[in-house]
């Protein structure tokens, strides 16, 4: 254990340096390693934020959990604010689709980015968006944590880390940038900082408020508003704020989740129970994934990249496919309607979350209800694929559709992976943490993260979350291929996969 003898102000300054020297390096590595492929980064964040994690505790420069990293842990809890960010264009999504077919809206213009490369695989503008997306994070963390008294060890420091960070975020915008009207640009990016601030505020207070009824997670309600809000403000183009968040806050968040996942690899295997979580979290991630997009393909008659890929993110709250549609690296049409599909099942968490809170509130799994959702979800996800089949390439159906699939598959996943663990006795909370890695859902994870099942499973999330990750080798792989190939997903590895899933995850309960 490394001891400091200083003030905690100035070591944390030495420790936001470190954090800037480990995490974004680990995402300019990614993207140069995927340069010049249709592949994502995120399969590269994944293998070196595992390994980071494990080396630093190997060889002794710290320990399981990164105590001694005070931001990398910090950083790893802001989950709630990089999905702000997506929930806010999904809501103006949403009301674009619904409310808005006869309205006119102007192309978002208002900023070109630089093409020129600092980095292989990064422009000016994308290098600039991850290093504001980091200080963003750590800002608003740091101001929303002073603003609703945090306590703990770093309580005295919040206040200077909120300045440090929106202060640096706020002059980092590319001056090479073509930026239509640069006052207002600006000025927008105080406008989106404040308003994500108000929703964590009023999102935690609300938690609290109702927490004697039902122990509803700060991410439903942080979800909720922030969808409503983008649904009222449909007409907004987006300031710098909601561009590099959109761009860079999943990816570094989901950095920062991955090296403390790999610090606790030793010490989380030695837990007796764990290896079953990870089990089914891996062949679930495999069932789940690949048994969605092969119902997609068969019976939805579609292997196009544009359908498959925001199905699944919203389908699944995939952590991973959220990040890589939203960033633009599966397409256009797919970051256009990911946004869309991960807020249509949050719709659907009135459920989800009441259910599991209840559910860990007496200890054990509401059974009737849970079988009832994952019912109803099975009767919607059919629905789906019917419209899907009937599409015919037309957007407006094949958008329809996806939000049916992301809405059905979403509850049919969810509670049919509560139910089967259930089944076979596993304890609620490492069911929660089994079905979360096994779906790659980030709101499950936020909500366990935050507490919901116990502090055991607070701490261990984070190793538990990452394990399935190795299965996106074959994730992005498929999709990268699909992309090189005028987004036809290939069918026969998909079916073997699945295949492989459903077998593996019933070998992995049998040893529960």
């Amino acid at each position: 254990m490394i001891e400091f003898d200083m003030p905690l102000s100035m070591h944390i300054l030495n420790q936001l340096w470190l954090s800037i020297a480990l995490l974004l390096p680990m995402i300019l590595v990614a993207r140069t390693f995927v340069a010049g492929s249709r592949y994502s980064p995120i399969l590269i964040i994944v293998i070196f934020g595992l390994l980071m994690g494990f080396v630093l505790v190997k060889t002794g420069a710290s320990s399981p959990g990164l105590p001694e990293f005070l931001l990398i842990d910090l950083m790893s809890k802001t989950t709630i604010i990089a999905l702000i960010a997506s929930f806010f264009v999904g809501g103006q999504e949403l009301k674009k689709l619904f409310f808005s077919k006869d309205q006119e809206f102007e192309p978002d213009n208002s900023l070109i980015p630089a093409e020129e490369e600092v980095l292989q695989g990064t422009n000016r503008t994308q290098l600039i968006f991850i290093v504001r997306a980091f200080f963003l994070l750590l800002g608003i963390e740091g101001v929303y944590r002073t603003l609703v008294q945090s306590q703990n060890s770093l309580t005295e420091v919040y206040p200077l880390l909120g300045y440090i960070g929106l202060v640096i975020a706020v002059i980092l915008i590319d001056h090479k940038a073509q930026i239509k009207n640069k006052r207002l640009y600006i000025n927008k990016g105080f406008v989106e900082i404040a308003a994500c601030l108000a929703l964590m505020v009023v999102s935690y207070w609300l938690a609290l408020a109702v927490q004697p009824i039902i122990a509803l997670p700060q991410i439903f309600y942080a979800m909720m508003l922030a969808a409503a809000l983008g649904a009222g403000l449909s007409h907004w183009q987006a300031g710098p704020t909601l561009r590099a968040l959109l761009f860079a806050g999943i990816p570094v968040v989901l950095a920062a989740n991955f090296m403390i996942g790999g610090s606790r690899i030793m010490e989380a295997l030695a837990i007796e129970g764990v290896s079953s979580v990870l089990f089914y979290g891996f062949f679930g991630q495999l069932t789940w994934m690949f048994g969605g997009i092969a119902l997609m393909m068969y019976f939805g008659k579609t292997k196009e990249v544009r359908n498959l890929a925001p199905g699944m993110a919203g389908g699944l709250s995939h952590s991973g496919l959220t990040g890589a549609c939203t960033a633009g690296d599966l397409g256009k049409v797919a970051a256009n309607r990911a946004p869309i599909m991960i807020n249509v099942p949050f719709f659907g968490h009135v459920f989800v979350f009441s259910i599991l809170a209840m559910s860990a509130a007496q200890g054990s799994l509401l059974v009737l209800p849970s079988l009832l959702i994952m019912l109803a979800g099975i009767g919607l996800t059919i629905i789906s694929l019917r419209t899907l089949a009937k599409s015919n390439g037309r957007e407006s159906q094949e958008v329809k559709g996806l939000m049916q699939f992301s809405f059905g598959w979403q509850l049919t996943a969810m509670f049919g992976g509560m139910m089967t663990l259930a089944f076979f006795a596993m304890r609620l909370d490492y069911s929660a943490m089994a079905v979360s890695s096994a779906l790659s859902h980030f709101g499950l994870f936020a909500a366990v993260q935050e507490g919901l099942f116990g502090a055991e499973a607070a701490s261990m999330i984070p190793f538990i979350f990452s394990m399935p990750f190795l299965v996106h080798p074959f994730v992005f792989y498929l999709f990268g291929r699909a992309m090189s190939n005028n987004e036809q997903m290939p069918a026969k590895p998909v079916y073997i996969l699945a295949a492989i899933g459903v077998i593996g995850s019933f070998s992995a309960l049998i040893f529960i």
